[in-house]
Parts: structure tokens; C-alpha cells; sequence
């Protein structure tokens, strides 16, 4: 008995946003490397504010607890702080990359990076060690995952290409500018 070879991919909904969708399920790593300053302030606050707001109860409510007992309920408000500034952070980033923030700056540096991989010939998204099968069903769990964040912190790590997204973008641009290249260099 024969067996039929798995759908390795099938294609994903595209919401509906006001600004462009650049990828449905980025990569940790280019959500990170996309992140404007403002995240990072934005993180940096919501992590500090863990902390902070016990402090400013301590101040105004003393808890009177024993010796090192509030050093140790700090630092867990730190820890707790420091993992929710980080989660936060990050959903900013991943929301310009579903579209649904404003993303001007984020979809050139997209084109960009995608027109040089072209340029290269390297695979847009990275090499990956993973069966056409396995990376399917990666990503499957980690597409749109930023927005259920606050229950369950889920990140694409696999490299693959299903990300929701037209890449003959990618190759036109390339096109594009090879031949404005070769024009350029013919002329003098």
C-alpha cells in the first residue's frame, strides 16, 4: 500500500490591516534586529514598572517584613518585570511585521534585505535543516503567534518559507536593479 506524500504547505489568511503585511511568522531573530528604539524604551518601562510600583508600596504601605524579605520579593519583581518588558518589546516589533502598526520604515528595510539575498542567491529566509514537512508544521504553531503573547510567549525559530507573503516582489526589485546596474555601468 502506497502511502500519499503530506501537504507540506498550506496557505495562510491574510488579515486585513491599514498598513502592509511584510510576514506572517518572522524569524526571533529579524523581529529583534527590527526593533525600533521606541520598543526598546517601551520594554525597558514595562519592565521597570514591576519593580517600581513595589517600591512605591513599600513606601506608602510598608509591608514590615522580616530581614531580606523585601530584597527577595524585589528581585522576583525584577525577574518577572524584566521577562514582561522583554515580551512586550517584542509583540511591538512582530505587530509592524503582521501589518497592524505602522510599518513604513520596517518594509524597506524588508526590501532591502530580500533584494540582497536575491542579489546573492541565498534563500530568502535561510537555510534550514528541518523536512519540507517539519518546516510546515512549524509554521503552522508560530504564524500570527504575537498576538496571543500575554497567554502563551511562542517564537518562530526554523527557518522556512512560508510567511504569507508574495516574494516575486523580491526578484522584480532584484531585476529592477541589476539591469539599472548593468545600464549604469554600459553608459560610462
Amino acid at each position: 500500500m502506497a502511502t500519499t506524500p503530506q501537504q507540506t504547505y498550506i496557505p495562510s489568511k491574510v488579515v486585513k490591516t491599514e498598513y502592509p503585511l511584510i510576514d506572517n511568522d518572522p524569524h526571533f531573530k529579524r523581529v529583534v534586529r527590527y526593533a525600533r528604539t521606541s520598543d526598546y524604551i517601551h520594554g525597558a518601562v514595562a519592565a521597570a514598572a514591576g519593580p517600581g510600583l513595589l517600591l512605591a508600596m513599600e513606601k506608602f504601605a510598608p509591608s514590615h517584613v522580616g530581614r531580606g524579605g523585601f530584597v527577595r520579593a524585589l528581585r522576583l519583581a525584577g525577574v518577572i518585570g524584566a521577562m514582561g518588558g522583554f515580551l512586550y518589546f517584542y509583540q511591538r516589533s512582530c505587530l509592524r511585521f503582521y501589518g497592524m502598526s505602522e510599518n513604513a520604515r520596517e518594509v524597506e528595510m524588508d526590501m532591502r534585505e530580500m533584494v540582497d539575498k536575491v542579489k546573492a542567491g541565498e534563500p530568502l529566509y535561510g537555510e534550514s535543516t528541518l523536512t519540507p514537512h517539519m518546516q510546515g508544521v512549524a509554521a503552522r504553531q508560530s504564524r500570527y503567534s504575537a498576538l496571543f503573547t500575554a497567554v502563551l510567549p511562542w517564537f518562530n525559530f526554523v527557518n522556512h518559507n512560508q510567511h504569507g507573503v508574495d516574494t516575486a516582489k523580491y526578484y522584480r526589485r532584484a531585476e529592477q536593479e541589476l539591469e539599472a546596474e548593468r545600464l549604469g555601468k554600459s553608459s560610462s
